[in-house]
């Protein structure tokens, strides 16, 4: 990050942070002879539970009438599920599954988004030690290929596939060879012979379902869940309860004090669970602490953004936690609505963001809307991790930099190493994966020589000389180049300067510059600031948009103000170019949460990167 908040608040006397109730940074550091430093946390992790499926037990036995998650109908009211009723259906799931022979090699598939009968399915299945593997949903639906999609079931071979609407994805359940894989829907799909999710909640559980939860211990998978797949085809990461219940407990050693008792947490969630963000980490958050979960149908994209407006408007979490294109657009939204923002910070805590570097100009948007709601500012976390590793690191403390990862969290160690001009991020712990399914081959190849797991990221402190103010995400070793002068760029910081430099226009950005003179960058824009830059209404296609006048020099002025402090051939911009074919799932290019891949995109669009380096710039590249 280039700016240094702390010293400019402090000449603006801006008002105190909201007390984040975690406890401060204590942690053992040491660099080792071979220039590697071995990082963990003082703070004990404490006691685990003993798995997912009995910490829904205990929650369900201690309050069974409270509401677990919360969902949409279509006609617009909400629909419950209490923790009693919640753990009651996954017992008759469990007692279908087990009546059905499935177990540890059988696996459950839920091609089907975030739902309460999601939920019913994913912890029924728990219970049952039956493996769950919940799919992107844009595999089965923005797919034209279903390519990723008959991986994931070639790789994970279940023998039991859940959809909640089966018209919606006939198209997908008949491009699959299943065989005699049965299928379970909540509405039939034509042409597919399959169950009623009813008729498995009409089962009655019988003892088999605590036969099968006494055997439930730590190493017990409980999911398997895929990578992205930005770079080749999905892999499945075994994800055991030991792993789930250390990220709970590392963040519960974290806690600086109790929980109120009478206070039931409200959160709003639309990241998909067959990530670890909300399948695995907010998922068994909010059940450790009792909470309530608002499933959002809403996504940060353009007109599915209003649908999380209009829930914010109804609910105040106490914490809120996505990507930073989401905090982009609920800025947007909260600027132009006093009586949003009043809601939305009314009993917030604390943010959290993740996936993506939060960029300095939105921090700064983002603070100036609590300190006009509220009085203060707000404390605002990230936690990092992986797919293989759950969350590792946790900014824990308040900060006023962007671009933390923070520290390890009680029972981790990193080791970071040196490659290159970076170091890269390893670790170990109980959060950390035993493998990849069914490809040992690349389970060896995930481990060094002393049981670390490589992220493939790098790191830096923010202090070398003070590693308790933490570390700093410093890109994908593998995403940095070196420009022809042999200058190293830092992507990753790059691309988060770059989206902050011509906010609110772009939403996101790939560089290019790999051997050239200089960086240049492929960009998406918001077509609707676009037409408020034009003051043109008439000018409706894309194409028109990001060719005008109005939006060039818009471009121009704020990257030629990026350039002045850039510090350097590192991070000046020559040329930059806005694309109006949006990211590619089967190309690689897009994950469902909306986290743009680098060298997918730019392996995809060459023509796009060819035409940033011709000699004479083209039309619709716009020289800086």
């Amino acid at each position: 990050m280039s700016a240094q908040p702390a010293a400019a608040s402090a000449a603006k006397n801006l008002p105190p942070f909201k007390p984040l109730p975690m406890l401060p940074p204590k942690i053992y550091s040491q660099r080792r002879t071979d220039g590697s430093y071995i990082i963990r946390s003082l703070y004990d992790l404490g006691t685990m539970h003993r798995s997912i499926a009995h910490l829904l037990e205990e929650r369900a036995n201690q309050h069974p009438t409270r509401n677990l998650l919360a969902q949409r109908t279509p006609q617009g009211p909400w629909r419950f599920i209490t923790y009693g009723e919640a753990n009651a259906q996954a017992n008759a799931v469990a007692q279908a599954l087990l009546d059905r022979k499935l177990g540890p090699d059988t696996p459950l598939l839920i091609l089907s988004g975030n739902s309460l009968e999601h939920a019913v399915m994913m912890l029924g299945a728990m219970k049952a030690r039956v493996p769950v593997a919940p799919v992107s949903v844009a595999y089965s639906l923005f797919s034209q290929d279903h390519g990723k999609l008959r991986h994931v079931v070639q790789l994970a071979k279940p023998k039991m596939v859940f959809v909640d609407n089966g018209p919606l994805y006939a198209k997908a359940l008949k491009a699959l060879d299943l065989g005699e894989v049965e299928v379970v829907t909540i509405v039939s799909a034509p042409d597919v012979a399959s169950t009623s999710y009813e008729s498995l909640l009409q089962t009655n559980a019988g003892p088999a379902v605590r036969a099968s939860m006494d055997t439930i211990d730590h190493d017990t998978d409980a999911k398997y869940l895929f990578t992205s797949g930005s770079t080749g085809m999905p892999k499945g990461v075994v994800q055991t309860h030991r792993m789930m219940c250390a990220v709970v407990a590392g963040q519960e050693a974290l806690r600086a004090e109790p929980q109120d008792p009478t206070e039931i947490p409200q959160s709003l969630e639309w990241m998909p669970w067959n990530h670890i963000s909300a399948g695995n980490i907010g998922f068994n958050n909010n059940l450790n602490a009792g909470g309530t979960v608002y499933l959002d149908n809403g996504k940060p994209l353009p007109g599915m953004f209003d649908e999380t407006i209009r829930n914010l408007r109804e609910i105040s979490p106490l914490v809120f936690g996505s990507a930073p294109i989401a905090f982009t657009m609920l800025a947007d939204a909260m600027e132009r609505d006093d009586a949003l923002r009043d809601k939305f910070f009314a009993k917030l805590r604390y943010m959290g963001y993740g996936g993506a570097t939060l960029s300095d100009d939105l921090y700064e948007r983002m603070q100036a809307l609590a300190i006009k709601s509220t009085g203060n500012r707000m404390p605002l976390t990230t936690m990092y991790g992986a797919t293989e590793t759950q969350g590792i690191t946790v900014v824990h403390w308040i900060t006023e930099r962007v671009g933390l990862i923070g520290l390890p969290l009680p029972g981790i160690t990193l080791k970071l190493v040196p490659n290159g001009q970076k170091l890269e991020v390893r670790v170990k712990g109980p959060t950390v994966t035993p493998g990849y399914l069914n490809r040992p081959d690349l389970t060896e190849a995930a481990f060094d020589e002393e049981g670390f797991y490589k992220l493939g990221d790098a790191a830096k402190f923010v202090d070398p000389m003070e590693p308790a103010k933490g570390l700093i995400f410093d890109g994908r070793v593998t995403e940095d180049f070196k420009l022809s002068s042999g200058t190293w760029v830092s992507v990753g910081t790059l691309r988060a300067d770059i989206v902050a430099a011509v906010s609110p226009l772009i939403q996101d950005c790939v560089i290019a510059g790999l051997d050239k003179e200089y960086i240049s960058v492929l960009a998406w824009p918001n077509l609707g600031v676009a037409r408020e830059i034009c003051a043109d209404p008439e000018l409706k296609t894309p194409d028109e948009l990001v060719r005008s006048s109005g939006v060039v020099e818009f471009v121009r002025e704020r990257l030629a103000k990026h350039n002045k402090g850039a510090g350097g051939s590192s991070g000046r911009v020559g040329r930059l170019m806005l694309m109006t074919e949006p990211p590619s799932i089967d190309g690689h290019e897009i994950t469902d949460k909306g986290y743009v891949n680098q060298r997918a995109t730019l392996d995809r669009r060459t023509k796009l990167v060819s035409a940033l380096y011709e000699k004479v710039a083209p039309p619709d590249v716009i020289v800086v």
